[in-house]
C-alpha cells in the first residue's frame, strides 16, 4: 500500500475510527500543530549537548502521542478509545513536566526579563520548540472553544509544557557542563 492513498486529495481526512472531516476542521488543526511540535521537538533533541536533555526530550516527544492521539478521536468516541487500551492525557503527564521544572529551577539557571534565541544551536531549537508549543496550545484552546474538546488537562500539560521547554532553552545556554 502505497502512502499516497488519495484519499486527501479533496480536502478531507480521517480522524480516529474513521470519522472523515475537512483537513481545515479546529480537530485536525490541534493535532496538526502538535504534530509540528513534536518535530521541533526533534530538531531540539537533535542539537541538545547531553544525554540527559536528549532523554527528557524523547520522553516529552512519547507523551505527545498520547497528547496527539486522544485529540484525533471524536469526544463521542473517547469511551472507545479508552476501552481499546490508547492512554489520555492525564495530571501524572503534566507532573512529570512540572518535576522538570523544578529540576532546573533547582540549579539556579539565570535568567533576567526577555530571552533572545540564538546563543547556541541547542537553545535556539529549544526555543524553536517552546513557540511551536504555545500555537499547538492555542489550536487545543480554539478546539475547546468550540466545545470539541473534552479533557482540558491537555491545556494544562501544553502549558506547563512551554514552561519546561523555556527552561530548558535557558539551561542549554549556560556555560556550567552540568547545565547542558
Amino acid at each position: 500500500m502505497s502512502i499516497a492513498t488519495k484519499k486527501g486529495d479533496k480536502g478531507m481526512t480521517s480522524l480516529m475510527y474513521n470519522h472523515r472531516v475537512s483537513k481545515c476542521h479546529p480537530r485536525v488543526e490541534a493535532c496538526g500543530s502538535v504534530d509540528e511540535l513534536n518535530a521541533a521537538i526533534g530538531m531540539a533533541r537533535a542539537a541538545a549537548k547531553g544525554s540527559s536533555s536528549r532523554k527528557r526530550l524523547i520522553d516529552i516527544q512519547k507523551d505527545l502521542i498520547i497528547v496527539m492521539g486522544e485529540l484525533a478521536t471524536p469526544t463521542a468516541d473517547l469511551p472507545r478509545y479508552i476501552r481499546d487500551g490508547f492512554a489520555a492525557v492525564e495530571p501524572a503527564l503534566t507532573a512529570k513536566l512540572d518535576r522538570i521544572v523544578h529540576e532546573i529551577e533547582a540549579q539556579k539557571v539565570s535568567f533576567k526579563g526577555w530571552s533572545t534565541p540564538g546563543e547556541n544551536a541547542a537553545a535556539a531549537a529549544l526555543d524553536l520548540a517552546r513557540t511551536a508549543c504555545r500555537r499547538a496550545e492555542r489550536s487545543v484552546c480554539a478546539l475547546q472553544e468550540s466545545g470539541e474538546l473534552k479533557n482540558a488537562e491537555i491545556i494544562v500539560y501544553l502549558n506547563r509544557l512551554s514552561d519546561a521547554l523555556w527552561l530548558m532553552a535557558r539551561q542549554a545556554e549556560t556555560k556550567r557542563p552540568n547545565a547542558r
